[in-house]
């Protein structure tokens, strides 16, 4: 499926394991990927104009693919691939390193440096992430921002909270937002939930509804898989 100097509080994205007195998210965040194991998501995301959407869901106005990795190098280094759409909504491949600032306790804090191309520029994206978690679930914070050459710099935050439900689901709740350059700033709702297909395969099925500087609602549907 589908640089420059000049993520730092997001989608949550949760790694494998227990963290200190809880459990922790499937896809990463603040947490890293355990040394030797890896995580792998696409994700496709179709959009309709409010409006639309409520009068019945017809032809799609957009769609974003996605395809995220991650694999841990090292106990305190993870490498990852992001590829898909950038906060513009142009094209992206980047890859990136993340390490941890704050490893021990329920309490973690980590942060990542991507390289790579936003719609045909080079680029650098620094990132931090906070995260709690806890054997009912975790929250996330995650805040990036997007550094193109010559083109200026977009900032995204998004913030999740997760819950461990019986029969091994998982629901989520994201609000995304984020600013582009020249552009108000914008926020939607990201309510999901995760079901196990196998040991390490997952399905993520969900929706958004644009807040402000969004009039969009949209439909996900996600494969998630650790090896």
């Amino acid at each position: 499926m589908r640089h420059l100097l000049a993520r730092a509080l997001t989608c949550i994205l949760l790694s494998t394991g227990l963290l200190g007195t809880g459990a922790a998210p499937l896809r990463a965040g603040a947490w890293l990927t355990p040394e030797g194991h890896g995580f792998a998501s696409a994700t496709t995301r179709l959009t309709w104009p409010q409006d639309d959407a409520l009068l019945g869901w017809q032809r799609p106005e957009g769609r974003y693919d996605t395809l995220y990795l991650e694999y841990g190098l090292a106990r305190r280094l993870t490498l990852g691939a992001d590829l898909g759409r950038s906060i513009s909504g142009g094209g992206k491949a980047l890859a990136f390193l993340r390490f941890p600032l704050k490893a021990e306790g329920a309490l973690r804090l980590s942060a990542e440096l991507g390289l790579g191309r936003i719609e045909g520029a080079q680029a650098l994206r620094p990132g931090l992430s906070l995260g709690l978690g806890h054997a009912a679930g975790w929250m996330n914070a995650d805040l990036l921002a997007e550094i193109r050459q010559g083109e200026g710099t977009d900032y995204k935050l998004d913030l999740t909270l997760g819950l461990n439900l019986p029969r091994k689901l998982r629901a989520i709740l994201q609000v995304q937002s984020g600013v582009q350059q020249g552009d108000p700033p914008f926020a939607r709702l990201a309510p999901s939930v995760v079901v196990p297909l196998h040991k390490h395969l997952q399905v993520e099925i969900g929706g958004s509804w644009g807040v402000t500087g969004d009039a969009s609602a949209g439909l996900l549907l996600g494969i998630w898989s650790e090896f």
